[in-house]
């Protein structure tokens, strides 16, 4: 009795070892190993990327586009995209002679992370403000699309006097009701084991599934965009950067968000986002006095994207409006831009 006793120990230590190795193995197999940041450099900079020191530890990658003339424009891009979710109206805006600014905020793109590890609405709005007094900017119209949406709003509130105009793209912003969960992928990143293996494990068939369950108009998640939603995450720390960010998240303060704007602005939505609901649209509204609601049919929550035609319409009528009771100044700041 004893020896056969004594040989349960040896087939569970033999049984865990061949466990760990299977383990190791998957996760050889598995993992999903970052990319190079002259790779990445190469195939989504373009001739108009720049790589400033804004911020300690890592260089934003912002684009300034179109006539120096041009009425400015500022568009900041959404959770887990990048600049290039724009290049749609930045074809059409620069075309029409305005000037448009678009930026990675760090984590995303091609600016990586930071060593604060701060990636909070309050910390992009920190360096939306620099990149505004690097480019010597007075006078703007602010726009962003979910995250973006959201330091958008907060920016406004603490600069009002630099927003012409404000657009709202299925923006983030409203205060979630006291009590609600957070969302499913939040809960995900303060989980120490998952959040270990989301920043080596990263399939691009799961990006792919979470870039089609946030539009509607499939047609628009073409291989390429996911290849760029995938590839761009993979910049060397932006990972981590995104499980910190899920991490640490928080929502927007009420007495910030309940406060009213009262510069023009236009708020568009997907009619069909599943993310981040069109009675939000609603509320912007009402705390934008001045403000024109545009629900788009069949579309969710990347309307850019999705329909980049449609979703630019009021947009245009906000620009044509401000645009045209805004005194063309150039500083000495922009002049050597």
């Amino acid at each position: 009795m004893a020896a056969r006793l004594g040989k349960w120990p040896r087939r569970l230590a033999t049984a865990l070892g061949l466990l760990f190795v299977t383990i190791a193995i998957l996760l050889g197999l598995l993992r999903t190993p970052d990319i190079s940041v002259a790779n990445l450099r190469a195939k989504y900079g373009s001739p108009a990327s720049q790589y400033l020191a804004l911020v300690p530890g890592s260089p934003i990658h912002l684009r300034d586009e179109g006539p120096r003339t041009g009425f400015p424009v500022v568009l900041l891009h959404g959770s887990n995209a990048s600049l290039h979710t724009w290049e749609p109206w930045v074809k059409t805006l620069t075309a029409k002679g305005y000037r448009v600014i678009t930026l990675d905020f760090p984590g995303h793109g091609l600016s990586g992370p930071v060593p604060s590890r701060d990636y909070s609405a309050a910390s992009y709005v920190d360096v939306l403000e620099k990149a505004v007094a690097h480019l010597g900017l007075r006078r703007f119209a602010l726009g962003g699309n979910s995250m973006g949406g959201g330091v958008s709003w907060l920016y406004a509130h603490r600069h009002p006097d630099q927003i012409a105009g404000l657009i709202l793209v299925d923006s983030s912003g409203q205060p979630a009701p006291k009590g609600q969960d957070l969302p499913l992928g939040f809960r995900i990143a303060r989980m120490p084991g998952i959040r270990s293996l989301g920043e080596i494990i990263t399939p691009r068939a799961m990006m792919e599934r979470s870039l089609k369950q946030s539009v509607s108009v499939q047609e628009s998640a073409t291989p390429a965009v996911v290849d760029r939603y995938w590839e761009l995450l993979r910049y060397p720390g932006n990972r981590r950067a995104t499980i910190d960010r899920f991490t640490g998240y928080a929502g927007t303060p009420r007495e910030t968000a309940d406060a009213p704007l009262a510069m023009p602005a236009a708020v568009i939505w997907g009619a069909e986002d599943r993310l981040i609901p069109v009675s939000s649209a609603v509320w912007f509204a009402q705390r934008l006095p001045n403000s024109r609601v545009t629900v788009l049919g069949k579309v969710g929550h990347i309307p850019m994207e999705e329909a980049p035609e449609r979703s630019l319409v009021p947009v245009l009528t906000l620009l044509e409006q401000v645009s045209a009771v805004e005194k063309p100044t150039i500083s000495a700041a922009e002049k050597s831009n």
